[in-house]
């Protein structure tokens, strides 16, 4: 078994374990899933620094290491030919950062889960199955082996939020499953399209191989998804730009973008914090890392001819959700909307298609899933004492919680893209790659570089008012004594998990080669999948 299958499988035997134990075994249950995650977390840690960064690319296997390529399923059709499905497993410079991002965020969940009471056995193998789709998402390069684990997310997400969440937790966990699942229905249409309109020039059989489907060389003259000079029209739109709109709305779904996006602050609202934790720190990575591996990939023509909307969409993302959450009373959906504003920014450098922008956009991606998990721990420690989010029953907290009032300023200042931190580098290289778009041909006017620094003065306004008041000027809370003898300050357990989170964040803000190192040649490949279209 390769180390990319085991960081796969290892949260599985976790679940079948944790399910097999007795129940007066209860406490064991929390141990095994630290195990675990500490487990992956060394090992994608092993694999990124094992990684070869001048030898990655996109569209070819030789781009993508620590490959895992076994026949699956072969299924004679008859006059159709032979079904193909292969156990195909890689990484390359996008996808390798975002896996040790999502060993870190799960980490981080699994601390955040520590004092779980209610129904354990079932919390934590759900949050172990949950971890097994996950990592199966960042490696999978067969589109049907994409799909199981981006189903198979989706379960686990919904009983969490379902049987664990707050006082509306059936509606929000039936809004994001609705949701989710609209997105995905449509996009296993376009995956069996893809599927016939694509062969193995090895077997000459139809297959579900992404990298062959990257190449226009692979496309049967005459299929529906015919490359090139040979497209078929839908309604007069070419079929192309058909799975190309079907499979960004399934995948923008999970960003989320402007009007996509109201599941989030629901289901944030709603999640425990653990679960709220994984939602930003890696569902909504999910959704960029699609665009990048499926849309942009494979679609690199339809991307091009709608790239101006695709930055239109980002920038009304950016401005629309820091407005919202200037509006915010509650402390959790002011986070949920400024994910939304945050992850504007990754579709903003995507839409630009310069090395600086896209680069910029994964590492948004990146320093967003830290930050936004770091986020909703802070607010999960206050919720956890009171039972309150709401911010004006809270005054002059940095008397009663100085520690804390540390946390959450760093926090703050990090992720509103303070100079120094993650979030300005990657928010820097989306404006930077976005302003040059024009110079370089790609039809990305310069108007939406400025309304997206538009979007980290708001950024800037609705944290820094946050901070002023619930944790300066006169101490007041609502729940009175009670309350003021419930606000200790942070934990040992909270720091342990707090710590490493922000220092992260200082580290690839004054040290971003950590990242762009790893992800630059995978982002020129791309670009130069993307530019004969320009």
């Amino acid at each position: 078994m390769g180390l990319l299958s085991l960081l796969i499988f290892l949260p599985l035997a976790a679940t079948l374990l944790i399910l097999l134990l007795p129940a007066n075994l209860q406490k064991s249950y929390r141990y095994i899933a630290l195990g675990i995650t500490l487990t992956q977390f060394f090992i994608a840690g092993s694999l990124y620094l094992q990684f070869d960064q001048s030898a990655a690319g996109i569209n070819t296997v030789e781009g993508y290491q620590f490959v895992e390529q076994i026949p699956w399923i072969r299924l004679s059709l008859g006059s159709l030919g032979q079904l193909e499905i292969d156990y195909f497993l890689g990484v390359d410079g996008v996808s390798l950062p975002l896996l040790l991002l999502c060993a870190f965020v799960m980490l981080m969940a699994v601390g955040a889960s520590w004092n779980t009471s209610k129904s354990p056995k079932g919390y934590f193998a759900l949050i172990m199955l949950l971890n097994m789709a996950v990592m199966g998402i960042f490696t999978a390069l067969d589109f049907f082996l994409f799909y199981i684990f981006y189903e198979v997310m989706l379960l686990p997400l919904y009983f969490l939020i379902g049987i664990w969440g707050g006082a509306n937790r059936e509606y929000a966990a039936i809004k994001f499953f609705i949701y989710t699942l609209f997105g995905s229905v449509f996009m296993l249409l376009i995956i069996v399209g893809l599927y016939f309109s694509v062969i193995n020039p090895e077997t000459g059989a139809h297959t579900f191989n992404m990298l062959h489907m990257m190449n226009p060389d692979n496309y049967v003259d005459g299929s529906f998804f015919a490359y090139l000079n040979n497209y078929n029209e839908v309604l007069g739109i070419p079929a192309r730009m058909i799975g190309f709109i079907v499979l960004f709305i399934a995948f923008a779904i999970k960003i989320p973008i402007v009007p996509l996006h109201t599941w989030l602050p629901d289901a944030h609202v709603e999640a425990p914090t653990p679960v709220s934790i994984i939602l930003a720190g890696i569902l909504l990575k999910i959704g960029g890392y699609g665009i990048i591996r499926v849309c942009y990939s494979i679609f690199p023509d339809m991307t091009v001819d709608a790239n101006w909307w695709l930055g239109l969409i980002g920038i009304i993302s950016i401005l629309y959700g820091a407005l919202n959450a200037l509006a915010q009373t509650d402390l959790k959906r002011l986070i949920a909307y400024s994910s939304v504003s945050h992850m504007g920014f990754v579709l903003l450098g995507l839409a630009s298609m310069t090395a600086e922008g896209m680069a910029g956009a994964v590492f948004q991606m990146i320093s967003h899933g830290f930050l936004s998990a770091a986020l909703f721990f802070l607010v999960g420690v206050i919720y956890d004492r009171v039972h309150d989010r709401y911010i004006y029953n809270f005054r002059g907290l940095a008397s009663l919680m100085p520690a804390y009032t540390g946390f959450v300023a760093v926090a703050f200042f990090a992720s509103l893209g303070l100079p120094g931190f993650s979030a300005f580098i990657g928010e820097a290289f989306v404006i930077i790659g976005t302003f040059n778009a024009e110079s370089v041909g790609t039809g990305i006017p310069r108007w939406m570089a400025i309304a997206g620094s538009l979007g980290i003065l708001l950024s800037a306004v609705y944290f820094l008012w946050t901070l002023q008041r619930m944790f300066f000027g006169q101490t007041r809370v609502k729940g009175g004594e009670e309350w003021l003898t419930a606000l200790k300050d942070v934990t040992i357990r909270e720091r342990i998990v707090l710590f490493p989170t922000l220092a992260l964040a200082l580290l690839l803000g004054v040290m971003p080669s950590l990242v762009f190192d790893t992800l630059n040649s995978s982002v020129l490949n791309l670009v130069s999948l993307l530019s004969p279209y320009f």
